[in-house]
């Protein structure tokens, strides 16, 4: 994470805070002690461009949990070096502390946007420059990258979904729930949660799923579990779908839903099916 900031003491301050075990990584043409005299070498700098308001540049650069755990300090410093240089920030007042009171360790990084010369350094797409350049350090020293860190998170999302909707069609096929509530039994027995998305005016706008740490929308598991497409496939009992279709509503969980129009008429007709079926089979049968 990059921006420039104005700030600059009560960000410093936050930086070198000793109740979150900071620790000093790095430094380049300061001496002061603490945040206030580090504050003040950055204003002597940046009085020469008073045009400048946002004058400090403030980083954040954080390895993933696995790498931060094997880091020492050396290699803290050489990752914020490297980072200055790939920034083409070298030979300015900067200081980095690193942040070791969480399990995440990271570091926070400060530079003086002005340069001895008075110029400020060009802050345009700061977050983004920042991001590419903080993943060529990575790919530089073996560490995880952001991208590789997505591409992780994508394909534990992709088998949460597959895992999902093979719960969801097992529940169908095998356990034929009648309603929304007998489905929403039938997932949880399976370890799959399923939280009905209701809005401020009390209309069902669709289901959730939660499982292993995921929550993702019925469209998001796959195109099949929307609402709509789901109460298709439930086997509505004929009378409570006519009922359904009339009001509007339905009873979800000890309480009164509204629903669109659509989806009463898509539960009505889902109904007299099986129930044409059903006749249709009792004829077979006499």
């Amino acid at each position: 994470m990059g921006k420039s900031i104005s700030h600059t003491g009560a960000s410093m301050g936050y930086g070198w805070n000793e109740e979150k075990d900071a620790k000093v990584v790095y430094r380049e043409h300061l001496a002061g002690d603490n945040p206030k005299e580090i504050t003040q070498e950055f204003k002597i700098i940046q009085s020469q461009n008073h045009r400048c308001k946002k004058n400090t540049l403030s980083f954040v650069l954080s390895p993933t949990i696995q790498d931060g755990q094997k880091l020492k300090e050396k290699e803290l410093k050489e990752i914020t070096e490297r980072f200055i240089k790939e920034m083409k920030l070298q030979e300015r007042q900067a200081i980095a502390f690193v942040h070791q009171d969480k399990s995440h360790l990271h570091i926070h990084l400060y530079v003086n946007r002005i340069g001895f010369d008075g110029k400020a350094f060009k802050d345009n797409y700061i977050g983004k420059r920042s991001q590419q350049a903080a993943e060529k350090v990575a790919q530089q020293m073996g560490l995880t990258t952001v991208k590789q860190v997505q591409q992780e998170k994508l394909n534990e999302i992709n088998y949460v979904r597959l895992e999902i909707k093979q719960v969801h069609e097992k529940v169908i096929a095998d356990m034929k729930p009648k309603d929304f509530d007998q489905y929403i039994k039938y997932m949880k027995q399976r370890n799959v949660e399923v939280i009905p998305s209701i809005n401020k005016s009390n209309q069902l706008r669709g289901f959730r799923f939660e499982y292993k740490g995921q929550n993702l929308k019925g469209s998001e598991v796959h195109r099949s579990m929307s609402m709509g497409r789901i109460a298709e496939r439930i086997g509505f009992d004929r009378n409570v779908a006519q009922k359904i279709a009339k009001e509007n509503s339905l009873s979800m969980l000890g309480k009164t839903v509204e629903i669109t129009p659509n989806l009463a008429t898509s539960i009505t007709k889902k109904a007299l099916k099986l129930a044409v079926k059903k006749t249709i089979g009792l004829g077979m049968e006499i």
